[in-house]
């Protein structure tokens, strides 16, 4: 549904058409606030994105590449190309990609395109965690106590490690959003998590340049938004909490801070906190939207440090919006930034920003938690999301979208509203239960099994409380009656080509032949027998039978009991189902798939380790750090694959001679593809 946004005016108006240099969740949030304000949105997308929604439902659209985004969406030529074939007069960059890109700034300055963001200076200081620290200390912002110099070896940060204190964090210079960030706890774990940490800034950011800090005890991330004019104006909106936190990304996100809400002096520490993000802001002339973080220890709410500053749009902006009011409304910061970008000046004061409720954002990423978050990818067969006064959803869904394995995993933001923070949480927890995405795996239920925590609940948040509860979810399993609508699903919709001779039903003259079956899901095996009469199915499973047969829209009789079932079924005639509690898929291999999987299992002695290394997910891979004939040992790392900004790190199975083949960094991989195998030296020798 739309958010509940202040009325259109026509300040804004100055822009006729803005191209959103973007795509997913944020490149559809932004394109409904130009057509709010009248002006036409221009979409660029990928050969990976031709199909999605924010191409559908900008006026115009451009391709601008091929899937991967150094090709496309990171291709300053190919945005370029764009706004003057069709005439953009301003850029909105939404967040990643080229949105804290100086060089795209500068382009877009030079071919006389408004960049819809900070400038120059801003970028560059703020892009730069080493510079912005040291900048803001200079004007009485706190900061962390830590090391913060350009061009340190790891040799030079090892040796200052101490004098810090462990534990201590890792941080790339360059680039946000707990990219890169490692934890160390002792001395003898710094030397791998700085050389991790180095590659992947490199890789991720262009820059290797590290610092470290130290770990602040039970810490809380608490962030503030700014906005400000080029007229000197410079006010803050609130703060927003953000310490539930997985690997330092961000997962459920709220405002007010339940910390500032809990303490009696909680209005004392936000206005001192605000004003110091003001400085911070106001110190490199920024203008526009922008978010200051700090980081607070619980155990001393009323200090608190400088981490960062993101000169651009966050991705958790909307509980912002839904709590704060200028003058009793609601305020739209994509609007804002427009009308700062025209050259408008803000027409409010701080005395005039006042919050009213609560809201909390829980953010909806395309992975799979019972198995480590791997990335998922595919197309979306099927979608519902929720609706309701109370519910905002920013997404990028719809039947039909794809999920590239090239991008961001988050496919949307699920936000509850509500008068107090009790009511927010209900809110959301609701609209949780009713968002349903069948076609690629998803993290909603994690969300509410976070949710539902009696810490989370009573607001004792911290950055490592994710981390510590991991261990102890459960995550609900298909039942056998789930297990045997998926059996029924998979046989009435399998391929009738041939007519009645190519039908995988098992009929027989005479009645239907018992059919033997092997289903997968989560990880597990089942064997099924089933026979198929007409539209019922009989399934026979672990012992007991289950008869299966339509009982109207989205309903099954399950052995006469009727069962609600959302259900869809993929091409490759895996079923998708969420009934119970339990939402999943459910394949049926081949039986050149079984046989396959048989031969690679002969000649090796029953309950040893496979030889062979497929890639758990599509990606790309980033280092390859053995070469063909190299002896390794068992847990040495063969290579790295990335897809969706996650790194999944292969190493080999059993000791042995590696042999990676033609597999190179930048080459694309396929999930299950076998990309290393380990052999004896007489077998490499062959």
């Amino acid at each position: 549904m739309n958010p509940r946004h202040e009325p259109p005016t026509t300040a804004a108006a100055t822009f006729t058409r803005v191209l959103v240099a973007n795509r997913g969740e944020i490149a559809v949030r932004v394109i409904r606030t130009l057509r709010e304000l009248g002006i036409e949105s221009v979409a660029v997308y990928s050969d990976a994105d031709a199909d999605a929604r924010h191409v559908t439902e900008a006026d115009l659209a451009v391709r601008v590449g091929p899937g991967p985004a150094a090709e496309s969406y990171l291709d300053t030529d190919a945005i370029l190309a764009a706004c003057r074939a069709t005439g953009a007069q301003a850029v909105h960059p939404g967040y990643g990609f080229l949105s804290e890109n100086v060089d795209f700034a500068r382009a877009l300055a030079a071919a006389g395109i408004v960049f819809i963001g900070p400038g120059e200076h801003a970028i560059l200081l703020m892009g730069d965690k080493i510079r912005a620290k040291n900048h803001v200390a200079a004007y009485g912002v706190p900061v962390v106590p830590g090391l913060a110099e350009p061009g340190l070896t790891n040799e030079q940060l090892a040796a200052a490690a101490p004098g810090i204190g462990f534990p201590l964090l890792i941080k790339p210079s360059a680039g946000g959003g707990g990219k890169g960030m490692v934890v160390v706890d002792g001395p003898g774990d710094l030397a791998e998590a700085l050389a991790s940490a180095r590659r992947t800034a490199a890789s991720a950011f262009g820059d290797d340049t590290l610092l470290l800090e130290r770990l602040v005890a039970s810490p809380r991330h608490i962030e503030v938004q700014v906005l400000a004019d080029t007229h000197g104006n410079t006010v803050f909106l609130g703060e927003r909490e953000c310490s539930l936190q997985r690997r330092h990304q961000k997962v459920i996100e709220e405002a007010p801070a339940p910390l500032l809400e809990s303490l009696p002096d909680g209005a004392d520490i936000r206005e001192r906190i605000g004003r110091a993000a003001v400085a911070a802001a106001a110190s490199v002339g920024y203008v526009g939207a922008g978010t200051v973080e700090f980081l607070v220890s619980d155990e001393a709410p009323g200090e608190f440090f400088f981490m960062e500053m993101n000169t651009r749009l966050q991705v958790e902006h909307p509980v912002t919006e839904e709590v704060v009011r200028i003058d009793g409304r609601r305020i739209d910061l994509v609007a804002w930034q427009l009308r700062i970008a025209a050259g408008q000046r803000l027409d409010f004061t701080q005395d005039d920003v006042t919050l009213q409720g609560h809201a909390i954002e829980a953010r909806l990423y395309a992975e799979e938690p019972a198995r480590g978050f791997l990335p998922s990818t595919g197309t979306v067969l099927a979608v519902r999301e929720p609706t309701g006064g109370q519910v905002r959803v920013d997404s990028a869904l719809a039947a039909g979208t794809p999920v590239p394995p090239f991008y961001d995993p988050m496919l949307a933001k699920v936000i509850g509203t509500g008068p107090d923070r009790a009511a927010a949480l209900s809110t959301l927890e609701r609209a949780l239960a009713g968002t349903l995405v069948l076609g690629v795996k998803t993290n909603t239920e994690y969300l509410r099994l976070l949710l539902a925590d009696p810490d989370v609940v009573a607001g004792r948040l911290d950055t490592t409380l994710i981390e510590r509860r991991l261990p102890e979810l459960e995550f609900a399993t298909p039942s056998p009656a789930t297990l045997a609508l998926a059996v029924h699903l998979h046989l009435a919709s399998s391929p009738r080509s041939g007519g009645p001779w190519g039908a995988d039903d098992g009929w027989r003259i005479g009645g239907a032949q018992l059919l033997r079956l092997t289903a997968e899901v989560d990880g597990a095996t089942h064997l099924l027998g089933a026979t198929c009469d007409g539209e019922r199915s009989t399934i026979h499973h672990a012992g007991e039978t289950y008869s299966v047969a339509p009982a109207g829209v989205g309903s099954f009789a399950v052995n006469g009991l009727l069962l609600p079932v959302d259900s869809a079924t993929g091409p490759d005639g895996t079923v998708w189902i969420n009934h119970a509690g339990w939402c999943g898929a459910v394949s049926f291999p081949t039986r050149r798939q079984l046989l396959d999987r048989r031969l690679e299992g002969l000649g090796r002695e029953s309950g040893t380790v496979s030889p062979q290394v497929r890639s758990p997910m599509p990606g790309t891979v980033i280092a390859v750090a053995v070469t063909d004939g190299q002896s390794v040992e068992t847990g040495d790392l063969l290579l790295v694959i990335e897809a969706m900004k996650m790194e999944h790190r292969l190493t080999a199975p059993t000791p042995g001679m590696a042999e990676i083949g033609h597999l190179r960094v930048g080459d694309l991989v396929k999930a299950n593809q076998l990309v290393a195998s380990i052999g004896t030296e007489k077998e490499t020798a062959r």
